[in-house]
C-alpha cells in the first residue's frame, strides 16, 4: 500500500480521510458529509472511499443510539403527563440520571472512536468497528 498516494486535490489519502473522521470528531456532519460525498463521486481509492463511509456510519450509529436511549426520558414525561391530570405524579430519578449517564458514555466513546479512527487513518489503517465494517463490506 502506498502510504503517500495522493487525492485528486493534491493531499495524501491518508490525510483526507483523517479530515473526515476529525471533522465528525468536532460535530462538523455537513463537512464531513461533504467531504465523504467527495470521496465517493470523485476519488478511486478504495480505502479513502470506504474510510468515509466508516466516518459518516459510525456518526450515524452513535446518533441512533443516543436517540433511541433518549426517548427513555421522553415516555417517562409522558406518562408522567396522564398520571398528572389525575393528580398523581409519576418520576423516577434514577431512571432520568442512569439515561443521562449512558448518553454521556456513548459521547465519551464516540470520541474516542474517532479519534483513534482519525490518527489510524493517517497511515492508511482502521480501527475495527465489526458492525460498521460488516455493513460497509456488504454493501460497498
Amino acid at each position: 500500500m502506498d502510504i503517500m498516494q495522493k487525492t485528486k486535490l493534491g493531499i495524501s489519502v491518508g490525510l483526507f480521510g483523517a479530515a473526515v473522521y476529525f471533522f465528525g470528531l468536532f460535530n462538523g456532519y455537513l463537512v464531513a458529509v461533504l467531504l465523504a460525498g467527495y470521496a465517493l463521486l470523485r476519488e478511486e481509492n478504495e480505502w479513502l472511499r470506504k474510510s468515509a463511509v466508516k466516518a459518516l456510519a459510525v456518526m450515524a450509529l452513535f446518533s441512533l443510539m443516543t436517540t433511541v436511549i433518549n426517548f427513555v426520558p421522553s415516555i417517562m414525561s409522558f406518562i408522567n403527563c396522564i398520571v398528572a391530570a389525575f393528580g398523581g405524579n409519576f418520576y423516577i430519578s434514577f431512571i432520568a440520571n442512569l439515561v443521562e449517564a449512558i448518553v454521556c458514555a456513548l459521547n465519551i466513546i464516540e470520541k474516542l472512536l474517532l479519534l483513534a479512527l482519525g490518527f489510524t487513518a493517517f497511515n492508511q489503517g482502521t480501527v475495527a468497528v465489526p458492525v460498521v465494517d460488516n455493513l460497509i463490506n456488504k454493501f460497498m
